[in-house]
């Protein structure tokens, strides 16, 4: 069974400036998965992305093995239903 869901993470640490967002948007290329990446004005970085959750759970591994873990100090992480909005992934502005 494929339980599709929506997975919002807060990056913190030093997250933005160091093509963070960019090699985030290259992993998910190896995932089916969609959704968004974007800095946040308080400095951190938000990842929204949705599907299977078994897939989301593997590409939030993928970010970390990426070379990031070394620049996350904290990872927040909330779990909801999928809203189906998103057509592909991509960085926002």
């Amino acid at each position: 069974m494929i339980t599709r869901k929506r997975l919002t993470v807060y990056y913190s640490g030093r997250v933005q400036g160091v093509g963070f967002r960019y090699t985030v948007r290259e992993v998910a290329c190896g995932y089916e998965v969609t959704g968004h990446v974007r800095n946040l004005p308080d400095g951190r970085v938000e990842l929204v992305a949705e599907g299977d959750e078994n897939e989301l759970k593997a590409f939030l591994d993928g970010v970390r093995d990426a070379g990031l873990a070394g620049h996350i100090r904290h990872e927040e992480t909330h779990w909801q239903p999928p809203t189906g909005e998103f057509g592909g992934f991509e960085i926002r502005f």
